[in-house]
């Protein structure tokens, strides 16, 4: 189906409105008062409807005007919007980036200046993975991602520091060592350990990597943090977790410990580039702009 109508003619349209004249209107849009009157009545004469009114030196759009020019604002709008789309693409803005956090890092470093990114760039998907340990360095060494949160810096990939988390240790509030006094941590050998496993390991290999104390006789794996939380709260185990996720979530159903001379523990986050000077410009902004909110 052929238009009958241009946008160039909604434009006019829709500055017409806004300026309150044609003459305004005229010098706004950089053309002459007989073109925009021309362009108004062709238009109006394609719609088979009264768009203008002129009353003294005023233009009023009509009813049936405004009606039309409500559908045609969102129209216009998205004209702008592929405008600057094309010229996003034509800069080499990629379509797609996909960061790396480690599982360590609270989201909201993450979340809250990605509101914003977004809010500049309408072109740019992210993919956002979850990672731990070994599948943190394989992400940043084999260039899977184009920002990464890493917890150590990666052997020869620059890095520079973002935050830090503090890992404490807690139980369910039942559990027989939240009413423990003195608690050391000979006491924990013989109550059942959660630890989150290697997301990155082979396991037919058995390369995963394993950090902290691993000496309990029992142990409950799980992928993530979340399921961890989960199992403490029900009274499997005792697990450190993550200071923002237990601030976040425990409402009195976890009890934190204080263990002797091991009670709080400091993991360093710091943020990387995988693919260094292979990096779009997407990624590039986004980067700076999570340095720039915790800075």
């Amino acid at each position: 189906m052929r238009l009958k109508s241009t946008l160039e003619q909604w434009l006019t349209l829709q500055e017409v409105d806004r300026a309150g004249s044609i003459q305004a209107a005229a010098l706004s849009l950089n053309k002459s008062h007989t073109t925009l009157i021309y362009a108004i009545k062709k238009l109006e004469e394609q719609m088979g409807v009264k768009l203008v009114e002129v009353k003294g030196r005023r233009a009023t759009i009509t009813e049936h005007g405004k009606s039309l020019l409500r559908r045609a604002s969102s129209m216009l709008e998205q004209a702008r919007e592929l405008e600057d789309l094309s010229q996003q693409i034509s800069a080499g803005v990629e379509s797609e980036i996909t960061i790396a956090i480690d599982h360590l890092c609270d989201p909201t470093l993450l979340y809250q200046p990605m509101a914003q990114y977004l809010q500049r760039n309408s072109i740019t998907s992210i993919q956002v993975v979850e990672t731990s340990l070994s599948k943190t360095s394989e992400m940043v060494t084999n260039e899977q991602a184009d920002i990464a949160i890493i917890t150590l810096p990666v052997t020869n990939y620059p890095a520079q520091v973002l935050s830090s988390t503090s890992m404490i240790p807690v139980v369910s509030s039942k559990h027989p060592l939240a009413k423990q006094d003195n608690v050391c941590m000979a006491d924990f050998a013989t109550h059942c350990q959660v630890v989150v496993r290697d997301l990155g390991a082979d396991v037919a290999e058995r390369r995963e990597q394993n950090v902290g104390w691993l000496k309990a006789n029992q142990r409950i794996t799980v992928d993530n943090f979340d399921h961890a939380f989960r199992a403490i709260e029900q009274g499997v185990g005792f697990c450190r977790l993550p200071e923002h996720v237990v601030a976040k979530r425990n409402h009195g159903q976890l009890t934190v410990l204080d263990v002797e001379h091991n009670a709080k523990y400091q993991v360093p986050l710091h943020i990387t580039l995988p693919k260094g000077a292979k990096t779009g410009p997407a990624a590039r902004c986004f980067y700076d702009l999570l340095l720039e909110k915790v800075s």
